[in-house]
């Protein structure tokens, strides 16, 4: 047997639960791996909320999580590249990774790079893909302007660092007690609320180029009074204004594989990207963590450790 997260209805976070469940075995051209460490996702909140039941319904029992990092502890028929001890890093696509033990396609793992610790290889994949393709869907290259909204969260720490490795300058858009940390990265901090539209304008009398929204509550129309684009603005969370304005939705399906998490994996093994975690839970304060990532006010990544 093996310990899992698991919920039986949609609701709020007393929905969830930590359930004994047989150990999974994988089939044909899979792996299993011993999590280590597994993120927790805004997307995975909607989802038990029901939030996006016309997009992703859930199948009760459900299980949640796509992001983990562990040792691989058994191999489908068919795997041969991969070895039982290999630290791997990786996603799933079946809401199963915040569990002891998660079974993934031997194609949607890859190797832990020296110098990326547990807690960042396991909380990469969902922000750090989502990252990547919304810095590529604006465009972002030396010379250009780019704001980004939710600057400090899980996907936005990481776009502000991916936009600037492009050469852009950066105006990350967060709370005072966040500026300290987007100035030591590179980029220029921006307080939200009432007058940002001003700020921003003082902070890039040159203008801006390009928009990334990870947070919503009206920022792609912001980005519009800016005078940006339509098409260089891409939003991952308020799919009704981009269906009105004809702007970007690129996110994570964009760029959901094992080469762009290698790739990004690297930049952190190297130094030149950094996972910001916010804390580590153990698996039975799943409720506590998501309370806290409800809150919307973490700076980087919350993680669970089974």
């Amino acid at each position: 047997m093996a310990r899992a997260i698991r919920f039986d209805e949609y609701g709020g976070v007393d929905v969830l639960r930590v359930a004994d469940v047989p150990r999974p075995a994988p089939g044909p051209g899979q792996v299993l791996v011993e999590v280590r460490a597994a993120g927790i996702n805004p997307g995975e909140a909607s989802i038990r909320q029901g939030f996006l039941h016309e997009r992703w319904p859930a199948t009760f029992p459900s299980g949640q999580g796509s992001d983990f990092a562990g040792v691989v502890a058994g191999l489908g028929d068919g795997v041969e590249e991969i070895a039982v001890g290999d630290e791997v890093m990786g996603f799933v696509h079946t809401r199963s990774s915040h569990a002891e033990y998660v079974v993934a396609e031997a194609s949607d793992v890859t190797p832990r790079p020296d110098g990326v610790s547990w807690e960042a290889a396991g909380a990469l994949f969902v922000a750090g893909t989502t990252a990547y393709a919304a810095v590529a869907a604006v465009c972002a290259r030396e010379g250009d302007t780019v704001v980004v909204s939710g600057a400090a969260g899980g996907v936005g720490s990481l776009a502000v660092q991916l936009a600037l490795l492009a050469g852009a300058k950066v105006i990350g858009l967060a709370g005072p007690a966040n500026h300290a940390w987007l100035h030591e990265m590179g980029a220029l901090p921006v307080a939200y609320g009432e007058g940002v539209l001003e700020r921003i304008k003082e902070a890039a009398p040159e203008g801006v180029h390009a928009f990334v929204d990870t947070f919503g509550s009206g920022y792609v129309e912001l980005a519009l009074h800016l005078g940006i684009h339509p098409g260089r603005i891409d939003t991952i969370i308020d799919f009704e204004a981009a269906a009105k304005y004809n702007v970007k939705t690129e996110g994570n399906t964009a760029a959901a594989s094992a080469g762009v998490l290698r790739e990004l994996s690297l930049l952190v093994g190297k130094g030149l990207l950094e996972v910001p975690i916010a804390r580590v839970y153990p698996l039975d304060e799943v409720r506590e963590a998501y309370r806290e990532l409800e809150r919307r006010h973490t700076r980087g990544k919350i993680v669970l450790r089974p």
